[in-house]
C-alpha cells in the first residue's frame, strides 16, 4: 500500500485539499489519519497568538536531525542516531514519542509561520444533540465549562466546549477524550478559553472515550498528556 507522502499529509494537516487518490487514501487509511492528527496538533498550537510569538533561533536537537536522515536517505546524521516509530492517533497516557512527527509537525508550525496562516476549526450547523456534561475543576483549579456532542445533517459529529479558564503564560490548553481507565486517550485539539468546535474522528466509539478532558501542555513539542489535568466530565454512554 502507498501511504501519503510526508508532503500531503502537511498539506491535510494545514486543511489544504489533497488530490483525489490521496484523499481518497487518507479516507480509508489509519496510519495516515493519525499522522494527520498529531501534525495538526502543531498547527491548532501555533494558531494561539501567544503561542505564535517569535523567539530567539534555537539549536534542534540530534534526533531531529535523526529523523530527517531516516526520513530522507540522507547522511545528515551519525548511524548510531535512530529515530523512533511513529505512534498511533490513540495515544498512552504520559509516554513520551518523538522522531519523524516532531520533524513533520516542526515542518508544519514553520509552515504555518511563514504564510501567516491562521488555522481554523471547521464549524457546520448541528442537527441534534446527543449529550451534553459539565466540565468540573480539578484539584481546586479555575478552570470550568460545558462539552456537548452534536450530530450534523452530514452524519458527522463535533464536540461544542464552552471553557472558562485564565490565560496561561508559556503553556496551553488542549482538549482529550480519555478511557474510563486514564490509560489510553484520543486528542481533539488546542482548546482557548471561550467556544470551540472540535471534529470527533469517523469511527471513534464515545462509549470507550466518554471522559472529556482539559489539559495544561507545555510547549516541548510532545503530543502527549502532560498529567496535569484541570477540568474534566464523562459523557453519558
Amino acid at each position: 500500500m502507498q501511504h501519503c507522502l510526508p508532503e500531503q499529509l502537511a498539506l491535510a494537516a494545514l486543511r489544504e485539499p489533497l488530490p483525489d487518490d490521496d484523499a481518497l487514501h487518507l479516507a480509508a487509511c489509519d496510519r495516515c489519519r493519525g499522522e494527520v492528527t498529531s501534525l495538526r496538533r502543531a498547527v491548532d498550537a501555533v494558531a494561539v497568538p501567544e503561542l505564535a510569538e517569535p523567539g530567539p533561533a534555537v539549536e534542534p536537537p540530534p534526533s531531529v536531525w535523526a529523523a530527517i536522515a531516516a526520513a530522507t536517505g540522507t547522511t545528515v546524521a551519525p548511524d548510531s542516531l535512530t529515530p523512533e516509530p511513529v505512534g498511533a492517533q490513540v495515544l498512552p497516557f504520559r509516554s513520551r514519542r518523538r522522531g519523524l512527527v516532531l520533524v513533520a509537525a516542526a515542518a508544519v508550525a514553520g509552515a504555518v509561520l511563514g504564510a501567516g496562516v491562521t488555522a481554523v476549526l471547521r464549524g457546520g450547523d448541528a442537527t441534534e444533540s446527543v449529550t451534553a456534561v459539565a466540565l468540573d475543576p480539578l484539584n481546586d483549579e479555575q478552570a470550568s465549562g460545558r462539552a456537548e456532542v452534536v450530530v450534523r445533517e452530514d452524519g458527522s459529529r463535533a464536540l461544542q466546549v464552552d471553557l472558562e479558564a485564565p490565560a496561561l503564560d508559556g503553556e496551553y490548553y488542549e482538549l482529550w477524550l480519555i478511557e474510563p481507565q486514564v490509560v489510553d486517550m484520543v486528542p481533539l485539539g488546542v482548546l482557548r478559553p471561550g467556544t470551540q468546535t472540535f471534529e470527533l474522528p469517523a469511527g471513534l466509539d464515545l462509549g470507550e472515550y466518554p471522559v472529556v478532558d482539559v489539559s495544561v501542555e507545555p510547549i516541548d513539542g510532545d503530543p502527549t498528556h502532560s498529567g496535569v489535568s484541570v477540568a474534566r466530565g464523562q459523557l453519558d454512554s
